[in-house]
């Protein structure tokens, strides 16, 4: 009776044993079937697929290319002026020769605009603007120039008192078109970048102005006139810099005055960035 007892006693405890695995077999399959069923959507999947931004998907990582291209052109620049070249054939003086450290061109450039060259990337592109350019040369306290009634340039010698100041202003609009190359260092923000191409201007205005004294008194003399100095211009220019320290250079290829009256000499122009906008 004891043997039967417990045999009917296990067999009872295998078949609980076993109805608890089949039961728990079901809903672990009744689970998984429902985690793993497709719904059908009612659109069309090229329009779904349309709607989606890969920006927001890839939002949390850091992709270089990112953000548009952005050219270095905008700001304010300070330079030095000479001239490379000079031929005073006609004149007994070099009396153009300028003051390096003292003849300025100061360039604003207010206005500017990068057009990328690149499909998936941000670091070659086409710079391109308008800008005023403001440029003076200072000569000989002692020496001005005037224009005569055939346009020839020639040289005015200055009868004042001591301390004296001459100089040649020349004012214009200048549009610059560059070709940009940039080169990330460290961090996305900061990247070495050399620009070089060309750029046309046209002449707004100009004068000479003297400063001088009699008896003591400072007295100032402007003179606006066109000193048959070339109205439309063109040269090369070039830019280079990384962060904060930027440089550029222009060179014209057409000389200051128009031919024929006056010496010929090449503008050149060296400098650094003030301000970036």
């Amino acid at each position: 009776m004891n043997i039967e007892r417990t045999l009917k006693t296990r067999i009872y405890d295998f078949y609980r044993i076993t109805l608890f695995f089949m039961f728990l077999g079901f809903g672990l399959i009744s689970n998984a079937q429902e985690n793993d069923t497709i719904v059908p959507l009612q659109q069309n999947p090229e329009k779904l697929l349309r709607k989606i931004d890969i920006r927001k998907i890839t939002n949390d990582g850091f992709n270089l290319w990112q953000d548009k291209f952005s050219g270095h052109l905008a700001g304010i620049d300070f330079g030095f002026n000479m001239f490379l070249n000079p031929d005073y054939s006609g004149y007994n003086s070099e009396f153009m020769k300028n003051n390096i450290f003292r003849s300025n061109s100061t360039y604003i450039n207010f206005i500017q605009q990068s057009i990328a060259l690149q499909h998936n990337r941000n670091t070659i592109g086409l710079v391109t603007g308008l800008g005023l350019h403001l440029q003076s040369y200072r000569l000989d306290q002692n020496t001005t120039i005037q224009r005569l009634p055939n346009d020839f340039i020639e040289p005015q010698i200055l009868f004042f008192d001591q301390n004296q100041k001459s100089k040649l202003s020349v004012a214009s609009i200048t549009i610059p078109v560059l070709a940009e190359f940039q080169i990330p260092i460290n961090h996305y923000d900061n990247r070495l970048y050399f620009s070089a191409g060309l750029y046309i201007s046209y002449r707004v205005s100009s004068h000479t102005k003297i400063k001088y004294r009699i008896e003591g008194k400072k007295e100032k003399l402007k003179v606006p006139d066109h000193y048959s100095l070339n109205d439309f211009k063109y040269g090369l220019m070039v830019r280079s810099g990384y962060h904060r320290i930027n440089f550029f250079a222009t060179y014209e290829l057409i000389p200051l005055f128009m031919e024929n009256k006056g010496p010929e000499l090449t503008p050149f122009t060296f400098g650094i960035t003030l301000l970036s906008f």
